[in-house]
């Protein structure tokens, strides 16, 4: 694709990641060290090796180190260097058995806190997978058979976590219960949309609204197919998640340091530094990904015949629903640039990119796994001089084979933060 387009939307991306990483938002809300006790640092997602090193570096110079503890667990590739607290590396999206013992370890170290310690937890999106802890009478395995189901369902985020948080022994606001009677403090980074604290990381800390009863129709919405073991947890009074009142979250407090909107409005701002109008369509965007692509494809054309210069952002976060095929690769965000690309057509002057800020989209769980893709009016003309039926990619939910087929993948690496998925479709004069 033109040289041009691609640097303005990869520039519209670091940007947006920028806005949320830890260095910048974390260090004004970190509360001061306990007087007398212990800070316990407890820390899980994409974001928590970035988070740990910051506050690490922070409490260094603030207390002495034998009074500071704790555990980070992130996906594998996103470790960050700390000297005191060591950062774990897991599986994700679907969890391995590093995610089940840094879980284990977090739970002890919840539990050995007391009334004169601080719990301070840094959640970021991906702790839902990091912090692995199944119920009683569910193997690990079939977590993640359950995982692997429903991430195949096209079932949305909070969903997702309604199941997860009655199948878990750290969901749901039970950390919360292992760590009273501490003070506890939780520093989010929110990846989801509405910036919830019940869907954060499955909301670990937090009083859960959701029941046994809604995680039950979600298996029937989806007609799930489910162990047997699950199935029974899921009708188990004693795997009820605490609500308001619950005694664990007297004494705690929830900040969020980042959210998708901010990423936006730095995203925002840039374009206009480059001369761009721009229309913001929204941080809380769901649907399938294929779907809400037909959607902005139409608005970007009509943008386009107006002779219009503008951007067009959005975040929230889209799903795929697998075909029956399900022989292809990719995440939410390549399969929307997919389509969009087919749905645009070859429209003169305008060009595209969606991309998970955490700097992997779908994938293998590996740390080189693609972020997104990059269209243009010439995405579908150069597959097709390739061999390479956009459709036909599309039916197979293959969007990593096609854009890898055309090398207009988007492999950033890990960006240590999450503020969830990042869209932007560039309108302008035709010069590619």
């Amino acid at each position: 694709m033109a040289t041009q387009s691609r640097e303005l939307l990869e520039s519209l991306f670091r940007s947006a990641v920028a806005a949320a990483h830890p260095s910048r938002c974390l260090p004004p809300h970190l509360p001061e060290p306990p007087g007398r006790g212990r800070l316990i640092v407890l820390a899980a997602g994409k974001a928590a090796g970035s988070l740990t090193e910051v506050a690490e570096q922070h409490y260094f110079a603030r207390m002495p180190q034998h009074r500071l503890d704790g555990m980070a667990v992130t996906r594998h590739g996103y470790g960050r260097p700390t000297r005191h607290i060591p950062v774990i590396e897991a599986g994700h999206p679907v969890p391995d058995e590093a995610g089940l013992a840094a879980a284990e370890k977090t739970l002890r170290l919840a539990d050995s806190a007391g009334a004169d310690d601080l719990v301070l937890v840094l959640l970021s999106g991906g702790a839902s997978a990091n912090w692995i802890a199944p119920a009683a009478g569910i193997s690990f395995a079939d977590k993640q058979a359950t995982t692997r189901a429903i991430l195949k369902s096209g079932a949305n985020i909070g969903e997702f976590n309604c199941v997860r948080k009655h199948l878990s022994l750290i969901k749901g606001g039970r950390l919360a219960r292992r760590a009273y009677p501490a003070k506890l403090i939780t520093l989010a980074i929110s990846d989801v949309p509405g910036d919830y604290p019940a869907v954060i990381g499955s909301g670990p800390t937090v009083p859960d609204p959701t029941t046994l009863v809604d995680a039950r129709t979600v298996v029937t919405k989806y007609r799930l197919e489910l162990p047997q073991t699950v199935t029974r947890a899921l009708n188990d009074p004693a795997n009820e998640s605490p609500k308001p009142g619950d005694l664990a979250f007297a004494d705690t407090d929830y900040r969020i340091l980042a959210r998708p909107a901010d990423a936006l409005a730095a995203a925002q701002a840039s374009a206009r530094l480059a001369g761009y109008d721009c229309v913001v369509l929204g941080d809380q965007l769901q649907g399938e990904a294929r779907e809400v692509a037909a959607v902005h494809a139409q608005l970007a054309r009509d943008y386009a015949a107006q002779g219009r210069r503008i951007v067009i952002l959005s975040g929230g976060e889209l799903t795929v629903t697998l075909g029956k095929t399900r022989r292809g690769r990719g995440g939410p965000n390549q399969e929307y640039a997919l389509a969009l690309a087919i749905y645009l057509n070859g429209v003169k002057g305008i060009a595209a990119m969606a991309g998970d800020t955490d700097g992997t989209d779908g994938g293998q769980g590996l740390p080189d796994d693609p972020a997104g893709a990059f269209i243009d009016s010439t995405t579908v003309k150069r597959a097709l001089a390739a061999g390479l039926d956009p459709a036909a990619f599309l039916a197979d939910n293959d969007s990593t084979g096609f854009f890898n087929g055309i090398g207009d993948l988007y492999t950033p690496g890990p960006t240590f933060t999450n503020v969830n998925d990042f869209r932007a479709i560039v309108v302008d004069t035709p010069s590619w």
